[in-house]
């Protein structure tokens, strides 16, 4: 029977082992205070942390039960836009530092989860992203011929590669050697508990209920206290209800994922080498990677985001959606059930990109907002961007994370 609502991620761990955090209570005052206990907040508290910088972090529910949690974890390659239409949009160099930008943080963050020994079920998998009609192809090829021309690497498979391969009829595709896949919940508590360890200071069930900022501090109001800080990092995915005012940068919109009863191993030997993460070319993309040895995990169906009370029959028709995608793709698995559908909130920029730093209109604010990648590799790309804004030391890539 399938568990709807239910993050195998957040289920699966031991409830034993679920770290506890304490409210924030009183006045505390500190360097930097971050609005947001997810990947991106935790692996910000970190690296602020390790370069000696005094942090607090606020977590309205529990650490890594957000959106990390919900999350299919991918560490990608790139940011899941086309690079020929952020050419057009940004330019070329800025395009072209934009993905140099990604690719780098993708192997730093799998060498960083190495570095600090956490248990994530961290395991290195390449990418390819496939054509499924003649049309597709077409814009792949487009699109391959643009990355090349940028000196990207974009080698494009055949339909005689792609069968083995991935085990897909498909006309085309491109691949992407880097990459890796986690369990982004153990993710985030292992950053979380890395960050504690340089120092920082994690308050859990403390939501900002006001945040008020003067000449030269800010000042974080939670529901019994306040922190006083010289910045304000808020790290929630989106602007929430305090920044009303943002909300016009962004497409707020849910993605659906389901997770497979075990694949019997006859029809796995029939399923490709099953060593890459799979992306086709629809639109919105279906993302599917094997979790473990033989369970499927598929990402996609994205809608806006229903209403509250829509949200539980909307997410039995997208589970019910997701796992007919599949079986097209793979008609082997037909009759095979979802054993997990469950869903993620995120919000989406003009151009595919996350807004990351400084806004005009909030002195003293830092933000990560709209990371629409459906992968992990955005949360510590923007740590260390927002670690770059707070010393001061910008590299020329991080202007196209900027706001526009």
């Amino acid at each position: 029977m399938t568990k709807y609502g239910r993050s195998p991620w957040i289920e699966r761990f031991p409830k034993s082992r679920v770290p506890s955090y304490p409210r924030q209570r009183g006045r505390i005052e500190t360097e930097v205070a971050i609005v947001g206990g997810g990947l991106t907040g935790c692996a910000t508290a970190y690296a602020l942390g390790a370069a000696g910088v005094n942090v607090v972090v606020l977590e309205a529910d529990q650490i890594g039960r957000g959106a990390a949690g919900s999350g299919p974890g991918w560490i990608a390659d790139d940011p899941g836009v086309s690079f020929a239409e952020l050419t057009q949009l940004l330019g070329a160099r800025p395009a072209r530092r934009a993905w140099h930008a990604w690719h780098r943080a993708g192997l730093d963050f799998a060498a960083l989860l190495r570095r600090l020994k956490i248990q994530c079920s961290l395991e290195p998998h390449g990418s390819v992203t496939v054509a499924m009609s003649a049309e597709q192809a077409v814009r792949l090829a487009r699109e391959q011929k643009t990355r090349r021309d940028a000196g990207l690497d974009a080698p494009l498979l055949t339909a005689r590669t792609l069968g083995p391969d991935v085990g897909l009829a498909a006309p085309a595709g491109i691949r992407v050697r880097d990459g890796a896949t986690i369990d982004p919940y153990r993710a985030a508590l292992g950053l979380a508990a890395a960050a504690v360890k340089r120092g920082a200071r994690l308050f859990e069930r403390s939501p900002a209920m006001r945040i008020r900022f003067g000449r030269r501090n800010v000042d974080v109001q939670t529901s019994v206290g306040t922190i006083r800080a010289a910045r304000v990092v808020v790290a929630t995915g989106w602007p929430t209800p305090l920044f009303k005012a943002l909300r016009r940068h962004f497409w707020f919109r849910h993605t659906y994922l389901a997770l497979t009863a075990p694949v019997p191993a006859r029809i796995r030997q029939h399923l490709g080498r099953r060593d890459a993460v799979v992306r086709d070319s629809a639109n919105p993309p279906h993302i599917v990677r094997w979790v473990g040895e033989d369970r499927l995990l598929i990402t996609g169906a994205d809608s806006e985001s229903a209403s509250d009370r829509q949200r539980s029959k909307v997410l039995v028709q997208r589970t019910g959606q997701l796992m007919y995608e599949l079986s097209t793709l793979y008609p082997d698995i037909s009759g095979i059930p979802a054993e997990y559908g469950w869903d993620g909130a995120y919000a989406r920029t003009g151009d595919g990109l996350p807004y990351i730093g400084p806004h005009r209109n909030y002195p003293h604010h830092l933000f990560a907002f709209g990371d629409a990648s459906h992968g992990a590799t955005g949360g510590y790309l923007a740590s260390r961007i927002l670690l770059r804004h707070h010393l001061g030391e910008l590299e020329p890539a991080d202007e196209a994370f900027g706001f526009r």
